[in-house]
């Protein structure tokens, strides 16, 4: 899931299809080169190849380090995925209050294909499954990540540390996992925060998914929030 990609944000920007084209490939010609081997795809698919990290995340370290894709065998855990760290921003902003309107996501689907998978379910991985789900210290996937590369893997199946429904996690380590080189069955999802929790909502096909406080109470920046804001 990707922030919502129906609107062009340039087009308000410009007087004409010309204009919007050109001012597109200024600001391309401005931001990082896209890794040779991930130049075929479009940019949903090599963007997290082409920027460096501003934090870390569960399966890469801050910086310029080799890119990962994150995402999940089912919609549901992508959702609860995104959802939290959308919570994690108001959690981090005292201040701010609950957004007025919903927040806008482009859920997609995209084949990919392994002769290495890492799968984090299975033994031995299996057998510390608190090592790949911890919800602040990513100190071991970034240990199994190295190990993963060192083995010639470019995928890891891991357990979602963030869907309350248990759905596991898909990380692709290198674009040479891509078996297509655009994205599929596109679907725009809302979100809205509340006091009560969150609730996303997918229009076509229709599905609902209610992530109550409790969600992602293991999370001790969670479990101490106070959800009723000014």
């Amino acid at each position: 899931m990707v922030e919502v990609q129906h609107r062009v944000s340039t087009m308000k920007l410009t007087d004409d299809f010309d204009e919007q084209r050109t001012l597109e490939e200024l600001l391309d010609a401005s931001k990082p080169l896209v890794p040779a081997e991930c130049r075929h795809l479009d940019y949903l698919l090599f963007t997290p190849f082409r920027y460096a990290a501003r934090s870390d995340s569960r399966f890469r370290r801050a910086g310029r380090t080799p890119g990962v894709f994150y995402a999940a065998e089912r919609i549901e855990s992508s959702v609860a995925e995104v959802a939290f760290w959308r919570l994690l921003f108001f959690i981090e902003s005292p201040g701010l209050a609950w957004p007025a309107n919903p927040l806008e996501f482009t859920g997609f689907a995209v084949r990919y294909k392994t002769e290495v998978c890492l799968d984090l379910t299975q033994p031995p991985y299996a057998a510390n499954p608190e090592h790949w789900t911890h919800p602040t210290n990513y100190s071991a996937c970034h240990a199994v990540a190295d190990e993963a590369r060192s083995l010639g893997a470019t995928v890891i199946r891991s357990k979602s540390a963030r869907d309350p429904g248990s759905g596991y996690a898909i990380s692709l380590l290198s674009c040479s996992a891509f078996e297509e080189v655009r994205p599929r069955r596109r679907t725009n999802w809302q979100l809205m925060l509340s006091p009560a929790g969150i609730y996303a909502r997918c229009e076509a096909p229709a599905k609902n998914l209610i992530l109550d406080r409790s969600a992602f109470a293991a999370d001790p920046r969670v479990a101490t929030f106070e959800w009723v804001r000014d």
